[in-house]
């Protein structure tokens, strides 16, 4: 299984489907890589279940949409593997074994957890294994010996926990120097790459709804209903736009406006590729001179140019689910070779080969 070209890995957790927060934040990025790069790409069910382990169906569907979603954003499985995290037990087994070489305190102060334990509300109910997400995170991306991984910036935690363990065994099982420069790992004998990390142009998409209460926007969200889909119509794009949350202080066209922290504005800077257009609204709404609707009507053309074609295939592909599961079947029959060979030579560096 090896390859000349270095290897990517990225995923999602199945919470229903895409939207264009992870259009931005990594799926464009899946897309475009996909020549330059041997790409794996992972639904992460078990991820699912440490919040949601009593909703099993719900997150069997959205296992479905994710991987349609994926078809009908250009993710070709002829250049790429598409698979699901728990057919590929390599995984599970080297999340045991990872969680020998981070300390609870350490886990605990990834801030991703504690927002996590924040947003939803979980207080101190959540259940163990809700614990072991990060470490699982480590091993989905080192069980494939990945070069890159393209995440939003919420995940960059969870990379710096992967590039930590990545050291540890090699240091601790591979002899390599701890002074050694990332880049140089695997020359000096190490088995895991350090990983790199590659954003997406926009770190954090907000949401279309109104700020918290802190002031700040929220970050778009399925479970905030602030979110537009990747597979929106039209029409469903075009009654989002139009109850986006724009200046509040600002009661007619005439009025002039604030463009900073205001939606509208955010989303034709990340997807009107009309740089100049952008410019001159902008002056002109802080100056009053062009009102929230028309600029709302622009920006409709602007995401069903970009989204409509994306929903025209996933309809295809709905129509035919069989096809969705082959593809998956047969990515992830792929990925358990290559995951299993990196379980053979990391228990082979633990001195745990017995047979």
């Amino acid at each position: 299984m090896s390859t000349q070209k270095p290897r990517l890995l990225s995923g999602d957790t199945p919470t229903g489907r895409l939207h264009l927060g992870h259009w931005v934040g990594s799926v464009e990025n899946r897309v475009a890589l996909q020549d330059a790069y041997d790409c794996y790409f992972l639904i992460a069910n078990t991820h699912a279940f440490t919040t949601r382990m009593d909703r099993p169906d719900e997150i069997r569907q959205s296992v479905l949409d994710i991987a349609t979603d994926w078809l009908a954003a250009g993710i070709d499985p002829k250049r790429s593997t598409l698979f699901i995290q728990s057919e590929v037990p390599v995984i599970a087994e080297l999340t045991f074994f990872f969680s020998m070489l981070l300390s609870y305190p350490r886990v605990m102060r990834n801030p991703t957890i504690k927002d996590e334990i924040r947003d939803k509300g979980l207080g101190e109910n959540y259940p163990f294994g809700f614990l072991l997400y990060p470490i699982g995170q480590v091993a989905d991306i080192l069980a494939f010996r990945a070069d890159i991984v393209p995440v939003g910036e919420d995940q960059i935690p969870h990379l710096e926990m992967t590039r930590e363990v990545a050291r540890r065994f090699n240091q601790l099982y591979c002899g390599v120097d701890s002074h050694t420069e990332d880049k140089d790992y695997l020359t000096q004998g190490g088995l895991f790459p350090v990983v790199d990390v590659l954003l997406g142009r926009t770190r954090r998409l907000a949401g279309i709804g109104a700020p918290g209460p802190d002031g700040n926007l929220l970050k778009m969200s399925k479970s905030l209903n602030n979110a537009i889909f990747l597979s929106d119509d039209a029409d469903a794009i075009a009654k989002k736009v139009k109850a986006m949350y724009t200046d509040p202080k600002r009661l007619k066209a005439t009025d002039p406006g604030t463009v900073e922290n205001n939606p509208l504005w955010i989303f034709h800077e990340t997807f009107n590729p009309d740089k100049a257009w952008v410019a001159e609204a902008e002056a002109k709404y802080r100056e009053g001179g062009i009102g929230d609707m028309e600029c709302k009507k622009r920006l409709v053309e602007v995401l069903v140019a970009l989204i409509e074609p994306i929903q025209q295939r996933r309809l295809v592909f709905e129509k035919d689910p069989g096809q969705v599961l082959e593809v998956l079947r047969e990515g992830t029959a792929k990925a358990n070779t290559v995951a299993g060979e990196t379980l053979r030579l990391a228990k082979k560096a633990m001195r745990q080969d017995y047979f």
